[in-house]
């Protein structure tokens, strides 16, 4: 894989700058891996030159380092880029890794001197000078350029001297070196193992939290079953009432429905009953000879009509068991005076039989003779009425038919209404109390008992 130079691109560019800047006082600067990515981070940085940039490489890493020297032979800033490869990186992180050199090489553009180096031998100061002055291609300064030819050199020292001069810095790097770079390998073995620590640390913390989510998520989901489980329980249990109830209504619909349907075959029953007995009623009325209303008028008054032939009868005077009535002495007094009445209709086309009897006059005159007496009770009819009297109206009918009266002498009603106090004084005519309360005489077949 690649180097990857953007993660920590600000540190390095500014790092690699401070170093390239004459006037910094930063000469070096170290690179190095983060564990064991490919993302390049500044390790170290500072002013102390190759001796100090030296001690910071570690044997168990790629490093790249990058530093500015002093040429020995012109005096100007040349830059050297070091590629270090510790001994004790394993080969497949060195094969990995040779591949990132060039790109390095690019980002730490303006090197004169390049130095692949393994060991503490190849990055010795004298060692990376010395390829420095070779690199510049001139052994002289032009900063410092004198004439030697009348110049007196002084006295030459003895030739073949093996004399050294000591450096004391060199002598503690060589013999601490060891030590350094065992207790460097301790520390970043205990940093491996802290990290490592760290990371499983992290690891059991996210998985403890996973595994009570986890459980608070299953307790949640639980409730929540349990909740629609609840609320499907009463959902069907109200489905089950509303559906009874609804039942039940039907069922009572139903029941409203024939009662009324039975009733209805009833009222028709009893009205085509009641037609039929008004149809009799009216056959047997039209084969009388005598108006009947003209016959109660008779009884009313105790006398017989006037004959020329037949002698004249007693005179009108109350009798024992007579019907009396208020509205027949005033409809007497008003019928010399009032015109004749119209016939008041009836139902299906049927005239009312007394008016027809009215209408029609007596074809063969006939010699009336005296009333006989009769106790007040009503005439014998060709069909038999039974009918519960209470003891406060009497014998009360229900009207089938509207009835408008003629007269004073008749009572007027609609469907449906009560006739109370009745008096079955005729077949076709009966006497009573109407809804207003006025009493007079109606058509039978109009009404039915109750």
């Amino acid at each position: 894989m690649a180097v990857n130079l953007s993660k920590n691109g600000p540190a390095l560019t500014a790092a690699y700058k401070e170093v390239v800047n004459e006037k910094s006082d930063t000469n070096w600067a170290l690179f190095t891996y983060e564990g064991n990515s490919n993302d390049i981070r500044l390790a170290e940085k500072g002013d102390g030159g190759l001796e100090e940039m030296v001690e910071e490489l570690n044997s168990g890493k790629i490093m790249y380092a990058f530093c500015r020297v002093q040429d020995p032979n012109s005096g100007l800033p040349k830059y050297v880029l070091i590629n270090w490869t510790g001994e004790g990186v394993n080969d497949a992180r060195k094969g990995l890794c040779a591949n990132h050199v060039s790109s390095m090489a690019n980002f730490l553009k303006g090197a004169h001197v390049t130095v692949n180096a393994r060991a503490d031998e190849d990055v010795e100061p004298e060692v990376i000078m010395e390829k420095v002055a070779k690199a510049s291609g001139a052994n002289y300064s032009f900063h410092k350029e004198t004439s030697s030819r009348f110049q007196d050199s002084g006295p030459q020292g003895p030739v073949g001297s093996v004399y050294q001069k000591t450096n004391a810095m060199s002598e503690i790097r060589k013999t601490n070196k060891d030590t350094f770079w065992a207790q460097a390998e301790k520390e970043e073995e205990r940093r491996r193992l802290e990290e490592r620590r760290k990371a499983d640390e992290e690891r059991q913390h996210l998985e403890k939290e996973r595994k009570d989510r986890e459980v608070k998520e299953a307790a949640l989901r639980d409730q929540r079953d349990k909740e629609k489980a609840v609320q499907i329980e009463q959902q069907k249990k109200y489905q089950q009432q509303q559906e009874a109830e609804r039942r039940e209504q039907d069922k009572q619909r139903w029941q409203e429905q024939q009662e009324e349907m039975q009733a209805a075959q009833k009222k028709t029953i009893r009205r085509g009953e009641s037609v039929e007995k008004a149809n009799e009623a009216a056959s047997l009325i039209s084969q009388r000879a005598m108006n009947p209303r003209d016959m109660f008028k008779q009884r009313e008054r105790g006398i017989t009509p006037s004959d020329s032939n037949v002698p004249s009868a007693a005179p009108a005077s109350p009798q024992p068991g007579r019907l009396q009535s208020p509205f027949l002495s005033k409809y007497e007094s008003e019928r010399a005076s009032s015109p004749q009445r119209q016939a008041s209709p009836v139902p299906a086309g049927s005239a009312s039989p007394v008016h027809a009897a009215e209408e029609a006059p007596d074809p063969s005159p006939c010699v009336q003779e005296p009333l006989r007496e009769d106790p007040p009770q009503v005439e014998e009819n060709n069909y038999e009425v039974t009918a519960e009297e209470t003891p406060d109206r009497g014998i009360c009918a229900r009207a089938l038919y509207d009835y408008q009266a003629a007269d004073d002498t008749e009572i007027s009603f609609d469907p449906d209404e009560i006739i109370t106090g009745i008096e079955m004084i005729d077949e076709g005519w009966w006497r009573g109390y109407g809804p207003d309360g006025h009493f007079g005489m109606f058509p039978a077949n109009y009404v039915e008992l109750v």
